[in-house]
């Protein structure tokens, strides 16, 4: 526990607490918390900003990437029904005759 935690709550314990006392107890455990969070996923270092930056980056260029892809497919897949439509229509009006 952090020494001002421990002090609010001392402070809590001796003179009752008001609504000061209750927020900052609430906001010291919250900073707490989020320190002890960010350092066991090891975060807590200088470089962590600018690798949750890199990221971030990485993770739009993958989800970019991923998007491309689904579109590229889905034009060819509508390019080959298109082709196939044509040509099942070719067949159907008898331009297969003008072939042989």
């Amino acid at each position: 526990m952090s020494e001002v935690l421990a002090q609010l709550m001392a402070q809590g314990a001796e003179r009752g607490t008001d609504m000061v006392t209750i927020r900052a107890i609430a906001e010291e455990a919250g900073e707490l918390g989020a320190t002890r969070a960010l350092q066991r996923l090891g975060l807590s270092d200088e470089r962590a900003r600018g690798d949750v930056a890199e990221l971030r980056e990485l993770l739009g260029a993958w989800r970019d990437a991923k998007r491309s892809v689904w579109k590229a497919a889905l034009g060819w897949l509508v390019r080959i029904a298109g082709a196939l439509l044509l040509t099942g229509i070719a067949v159907k009006l008898g331009f297969g005759e003008w072939i042989k």
